[in-house]
């Protein structure tokens, strides 16, 4: 029987939605595919939290024939019930999220439907359990249609259209749509980085963190964390809380990031309109936040601190890694030390090419090294691999007109971080990010079917009053 409170709940979101839907009239005509079968009007490539917030900004603008796909199995999207290895959420409780400010859609009055007001107030942190469950709900009460379990593997023009092939039940399945949104989070910038050292050793020896690891199997054993950003010292945790015998977390700089810069951006005028400045503006900023490491809170530092096996070393980058009989010896700049197991939280390689949904055209992605040369302080050879996105997500051509159906391709990921600042893959920045979003997108198909629009308006006749 589902929780009284939270029957309550969802009949008031039911009347708000109801209530706040103006304008409710439909505007979009089906577009037929090339196999004859009704074209989405958007498909959204990623069910988690961004993927959920998008359709329902585009619901609620009256955008419908939408679907979202996810390769994950149902409550297994987004990293909460996978990688993500801290206790809970690093965001404050009453960020707002994927509610788009809609107050019942909130995940505090989700909470309070479930816990009690009580429960709302003690609370500290949003547990990452409880984040995704929410996010199960949420999806289900503004009915958001997704598909799970299905992959896609491919993005290629078809007839003013585009096809979308899709891996499904070990089949391969095409669909159309005129607009495709990818929200794959973290993974859409290419591959996960396996810093050089570690490339030749055996999987029964490394793992990155955001991969399957038997963390049972390292009780009594020595490990080491390459990286210092929060998820390294979530993944040391993990690892100390399973029994290890020893923990190392080797930081390459010489002093640890204590400072969280996303904190400082949590604001409406930067999160609203870093994206309207000039590139320079925009290089300058957000060079700056992302050549820091994602600030640790408190309680993740403390969570490994507390534990008598565990050693942070600063200034101590891994030079080299040497799998032997007696286990991986890892030479530093403060010395070696022997373990049995490595775990990299290095990031993300950009590499947009080896995104299978990407692969065919991603020779001709602009990024932000094509269009935009920073001074020679402010040079990054890294950051300037981001796509320079267009100002509605879209992607740009590196040549025009070679593949000129990209600008259908929305990308609201965390690869759009140059362009829009935080956006993509935070909940601190959904509020003014999905919805610029979803306008660029209905502009977009406003101005496609202008002409349609126009005779529509040409024909419309209906009298709000009788002459008598």
């Amino acid at each position: 029987m589902k929780h009284d409170g939270l029957s309550v709940l969802e009949s008031r979101i039911a009347a708000d939605l109801a209530r706040t839907a103006h304008p409710s009239a439909p505007w979009l005509e089906p577009v037929p595919g090339p196999d004859g079968k009704p074209a989405y009007d958007v498909i959204v490539v990623g069910g988690g939290q961004s993927g959920l917030a998008t359709a329902f900004g585009l619901q609620r603008s009256q955008v419908t024939n939408i679907l979202v796909l996810d390769k994950a199995a149902a409550g297994q999207e987004g990293p909460w019930r996978s990688y993500a290895r801290m206790h809970t959420l690093r965001s404050p409780k009453d960020f707002t999220g994927p509610d788009l400010d809609v107050p019942s859609l909130t995940y505090q009055s989700w909470h309070e439907a479930k816990f009690g007001l009580e429960s709302w107030d003690e609370l500290a942190l949003i547990s990452k359990g409880h984040w995704a469950d929410y996010l199960g709900w949420f999806r289900h009460v503004v009915g958001i249609p997704v598909r799970n379990e299905a992959e896609v593997v491919d993005i290629a023009p078809a007839g003013g259209l585009l096809a979308v092939t899709l891996s499904s039940g070990g089949k391969a399945e095409t669909l159309h749509a005129r607009k495709i949104v990818l929200a794959t989070g973290q993974e859409s910038l290419g591959d996960w980085t396996m810093p050089a050292p570690l490339m030749a050793l055996p999987a029964s020896r490394s793992a990155h963190c955001a991969e399957p690891i038997d963390f049972a199997a390292l009780a009594g054993k020595r490990v080491a964390v390459i990286g210092a950003g929060a998820s390294a010292f979530d993944n040391a945790a993990t690892a100390l809380e399973a029994g290890a015998a020893q923990v190392h977390l080797l930081c390459r700089r010489p002093e640890a990031q204590v400072i969280q810069p996303y904190r400082w951006l949590t604001f409406r005028g930067f999160l609203r309109h870093l994206s309207d400045l000039d590139d320079a503006w925009r290089w300058r900023f957000m060079s700056a936040v992302l050549a820091l490491r994602e600030g640790f809170p408190q309680a993740t530092y403390d969570r490994c601190a507390r534990h008598d096996a565990f050693s942070l070393h600063l200034g101590a980058p891994a030079l080299s890694a040497i799998d032997g009989p007696g286990g991986v010896e890892i030479a530093t700049p403060q010395g070696s030390l022997t373990v049995d197991f490595v775990i990299a939280a290095a990031g993300i390689e950009i590499d947009l090419s080896v995104r299978p949904e990407l692969a065919g055209f991603a020779g001709n992605i602009a990024s932000w090294a094509d269009r935009y040369a920073p001074p020679t302080a402010e040079r990054d050879e890294r950051l300037g691999r981001f796509p320079y996105l267009g100002d509605d997500y879209a992607l740009t051509e590196r040549v025009p007109g070679a593949t000129p159906w990209i600008g259908d391709i929305h990308l609201f990921t965390i690869a759009s971080t140059m362009s829009f600042g935080a956006s993509g893959s935070s909940i601190n920045a959904m509020t003014t990010a999905v919805p610029k979003l979803v306008s660029g997108i209905t502009r977009g198909l406003f101005r496609a079917d202008v002409e349609l629009h126009w005779a529509s308006f040409q024909a419309y006749d209906v009298p709000q009053a009788v002459l008598r």
